[in-house]
């Protein structure tokens, strides 16, 4: 089954060349977002067991989640995917003057499974307008507001 995916389109600058004429690039527009107590309210619905259970064992798998990644394992989740921690580093000219200093940054690197890329290909795509600001939305309020 097809499922939509909804997107807006909105203007970018080149930051390379700042005087260059914008161009339009789409990106998706987020429905919303799940929580953890969201997620196992959906999991008891296809399955016999109850929420707090299911509730409990995801706050057991974020904690192994994190332990494992801290403890520079990869974590794999099946055909959801693996997590691994990568770094970011300057180089050296040779590897007895290469040291931790050299490091930058640290991050989280997410590789999707068969799970995750098997659902790219049934996408379809739905244009929708550009979600306004908080800021976007007051302006336009106390605009209609006569002084």
């Amino acid at each position: 089954m097809a499922r939509k995916v909804t997107y807006s389109v909105s203007p970018r600058i080149n930051p390379r060349d700042k005087d260059a004429t914008p161009k339009f690039y789409g990106h998706v527009q987020a429905s919303g977002d799940i929580s953890l107590r969201e997620m196992a309210e959906r999991i008891q619905q296809t399955c016999t067991v109850h929420k707090s259970d299911v509730f409990a064992v995801l706050v057991a798998l974020e904690d192994s989640i994190t332990d494992a990644l801290q403890n520079g394992e990869i974590v794999r989740l099946g055909d959801l995917g693996s997590l691994q921690i990568g770094i970011s580093s300057k180089g050296a000219l040779s590897e007895d003057e290469y040291d931790e200093s050299l490091i930058k940054q640290a991050r989280i690197n997410f590789r999707p499974g068969s799970a995750l890329t098997g659902i790219l290909t049934n996408l379809t795509f739905q244009r929708v307008k550009v979600k306004s600001s908080k800021a976007d939305e007051e302006a336009e309020e106390g605009a209609g507001e006569g002084v």
